[in-house]
């Protein structure tokens, strides 16, 4: 049995549309920190991830660039590349893993805001004279907040982590 050429080309061409859909689902659910390798140009990192709204210069004389989902976002993609702008690490930071290696009376506002970006939210505690730096971050199901205290001259003194009321159900009942 002949089949008329329009329909012979409708399914193929809804056989490409499925594989093509298919192909961009798979990109976009690619995470932002697995567009490129460690090794790739700078421009090829823009090139995929566009301008970083935030940069620093590292001591080491890298530099990091930083990629935050503010507001309300639960990731920040970072990379660092080294003076030539090679990329040389590219990762999420926003993570318990990263946040707990946090230096008390060590580090400084400084040293949190170029390894975490921006916060999400700051506050100022006048009895205690603590200034609060606070992220939002996803650990395996759970969506936290983790916050870093400073006293006056910049220093971490402590850290708290603790469930993100905005995606807790309970936090909303009358």
């Amino acid at each position: 049995m002949a089949f008329p050429l329009s329909l012979l080309l409708h399914q193929n061409g809804c056989r490409w549309l499925l594989a093509g859909t298919a192909a961009c689902l798979l990109n976009a659910c690619a995470a932002p920190w697995q567009a490129v390798q460690p090794g790739a140009s700078q421009s090829a990192l823009l090139a995929k991830l566009g301008p970083p709204p935030e940069s620093y210069a590292l001591p080491d004389g890298n530099t990091r660039l930083l990629w935050p989902t503010r507001p309300n976002g639960e990731t920040t993609t970072a990379a660092v590349l080294d003076p030539s702008g090679t990329v040389l690490s590219l990762a999420q930071v926003l993570t318990a893993q990263n946040f707990y290696q946090a230096r008390m009376d060590v580090w400084t506002l400084h040293d949190v805001q170029i390894r975490f970006g921006l916060p999400e939210q700051t506050a100022y505690f006048p009895l205690s004279r603590l200034t609060a730096w606070t992220y939002r971050y996803q650990d395996g199901y759970w969506y936290k907040l983790y916050s870093f205290y400073f006293d006056d001259s910049g220093v971490l003194r402590t850290t708290q982590d603790m469930p993100d009321p905005l995606h807790d159900p309970s936090a909303f009942v009358p």
